[in-house]
């Protein structure tokens, strides 16, 4: 089994080839192709590869399938005895990505 750790907008995902992922809005259009190069880690089949902070010979390859809206998540804010509440509503802006291929340089 080969997957790797990508480091993706300050967050760490653990991605496969031919699964999706959601990720923050990456601004390009639908069908292209992106390459992700801060690779953490590589398990290719028991062979372990680990980078220092990242492994300049592997690249992986995804395409942008979506652009979407996170459901809505609510942020209420309340400060007791002063009679103060705020009620925020909030949808992150997310793209899915179809990870195509991981491949060692």
């Amino acid at each position: 089994m080969k997957y790797a750790i990508v480091e993706i907008s300050g967050r760490q995902f653990w991605v496969e080839k031919g699964k999706y992922y959601d990720l923050n809005r990456i601004p390009t259009e639908l069908g292209k192709q992106i390459t992700l190069n801060r690779v953490l880690l590589l398990n290719n089949d028991g062979d372990v590869l680990i980078g220092k902070p990242y492994l300049d010979t592997v690249k992986i390859t995804g395409k942008i399938l979506d652009h979407f809206r996170d459901r809505k998540k609510i942020v209420y804010k309340m400060r007791p005895k002063k009679k103060t509440r705020k009620k925020q509503g909030h949808r992150q802006e997310l793209t899915r990505v179809l990870i195509e291929d991981i491949s060692i340089i």
